[in-house]
């Protein structure tokens, strides 16, 4: 099993993290920074928690100014040594001693900088959420920035549903000023900018799906590049099988209709939590013309309270001749994951044509 995220924060780290601070601030004191972060709490701290913890206890270890500690980190971080997933303490630092009003363009500043190494994407959150005219005007010249790391934090700083960040409430009640962002990067030549702005329009999606589809009928043939954006934008449409949405990707419309025989078995029937199952699948599609099909299988999950909520696993998608004969095979596994939490009970199984149900099964899941 692997060890949880949160331990790349520790004492190791921290030496090497504090050695660097003291090669260009001589006053620092390596020892007692790391005895003041791991006190007696700190074991069960989780991720966030000791970022946090860190950045708080680093800063009475700096000078005084917040000018002053910046230009310390700037020295550490400028040599290139600071990068990846455990320097997103960075910015954190910056999201903590930075937010005061005398401090806004230093901060904007900071966080544009310490974004190469790592992310700020949940640094500039809290200035949105002060400020959001101010917040968004900035990110509008970051989305014009030469850097790709900059340009993406335009758009993934602005993501009203961010996993792990502080959700924009004010962007999921109206997401129209994230929308000028997202068209500056409409057909940036970074492909891990394009997967934050589709990531974006994913994210208004689940709130605004018509502000989505109009963007997709908008952008779509502009350009290969923001083809792939607004395709990867429109997945959860898509999962819905939203009628506008399959009709702009092509999907055949009426697919139940256009099935004319359709199948789906598991084997074994009945499984323990924890254990495997083979699901195995069949359709024919109509004579005619070639059609867009997307073939999906549902599990119907039973919750604790007995309620079932059904989740889609992709199997094909694809545009075939008219006639065919689609099949294919996969393994289910029944094992409790962080994010599912299996269940006792009947579940069904269903067989997903372009969003219509057209064939069923059911398996027994036993404790």
């Amino acid at each position: 099993m692997a060890e949880p995220l949160k331990l790349v924060y520790n004492e190791k780290f921290l030496h090497g993290f504090g050695a660097k601070i003291k090669s260009v601030y001589d006053p620092f004191d390596v020892e007692h920074f790391i005895a003041e972060v791991i006190d007696a709490s700190w074991d069960e701290l989780a991720l966030k928690e000791r970022m946090r913890k860190i950045s708080e206890t680093l800063g009475r270890y700096l000078p005084p100014s917040y000018e002053e500690k910046l230009d310390v980190l700037f020295a550490v971080n400028d040599d290139g040594s600071c990068t990846g997933f455990p320097y997103l303490l960075l910015p954190d630092f910056v999201e903590v001693y930075g937010q005061a009003d005398q401090h806004w363009e230093l901060s904007m500043h900071a966080l544009e900088r310490f974004t190469s190494g790592s992310s700020s994407e949940f640094a500039i959150r809290p200035f949105i959420l002060r400020d959001p005219d101010r917040a968004m005007r900035q990110l509008a010249i970051w989305a014009e920035h030469p850097n790709e790391h900059v340009r993406r934090l335009a758009s993934e700083g602005c993501r009203p549903r961010l996993p792990w960040g502080v959700a924009l409430a004010v962007f999921k009640r109206d997401p129209t000023p994230i929308l000028p962002i997202l068209e500056k990067l409409q057909a940036d030549p970074s492909l891990y900018v394009r997967k934050s702005v589709a990531n974006n329009l994913n994210d208004i999606a689940k709130d605004h799906p018509t502000v989505v589809i109009e963007t997709a009928k908008r952008w779509q043939g502009k350009h290969p590049d923001t083809d792939w954006i607004v395709r990867h934008a429109c997945r959860t449409l898509i999962r819905k099988a939203d009628p506008e949405i399959m009709q702009i990707f092509g999907y055949a419309e009426n697919a139940s209709a256009r099935t004319t025989s359709a199948e789906i078995t598991i084997e074994p029937d009945v499984v323990n939590i924890g254990e495997k199952c083979k699901l195995s699948y069949a359709l024919r599609v109509q004579e005619g013309e070639p059609a867009r099909v997307r073939i999906e299988y549902g599990v119907y999950f039973v919750k604790a309270k007995g309620q079932t909520s059904r989740k889609l696993f992709l199997l094909s998608d694809k545009t075939v001749p008219g006639g065919s004969v689609l099949n294919g095979q996969r393994t289910h596994n029944w094992a409790d994951l962080t994010t599912r939490k299996h269940y006792p009970g009947a579940h069904r199984i269903v067989l997903v044509v372009n969003g219509t149900e057209v064939a069923e099964t059911m398996i027994d899941v036993r404790a």
